[in-house]
């Protein structure tokens, strides 16, 4: 399943985790180091809502933000 919002074209996006080490400044330390960096992903939470998409009722991908900013009207 492609992690696509079919609305707003939300979809999954890369970053890095950072991992960290050491005290910081303003806490009396001589700052924080960085020891390493990991790859990963941000993933769009989509679900599958039953939406009344110019009077037909059909299944589509739709974002949370979305849903909440009801840029689409739910089926009953």
């Amino acid at each position: 399943m492609s992690r696509v919002c079919e609305i707003c074209g939300k979809k999954t996006q890369v970053g890095n985790k950072i991992e960290r080490r050491g005290l910081a400044k303003w806490k009396g330390g001589v700052g924080k180091k960085i020891t390493g960096k990991t790859k990963r992903k941000f993933k769009a939470n989509i679900q599958r809502v039953r939406a009344n998409i110019n009077g037909t009722v059909r299944k589509v991908k739709v974002c949370t933000g979305c849903i909440g900013a009801e840029k689409i009207i739910k089926a009953l």
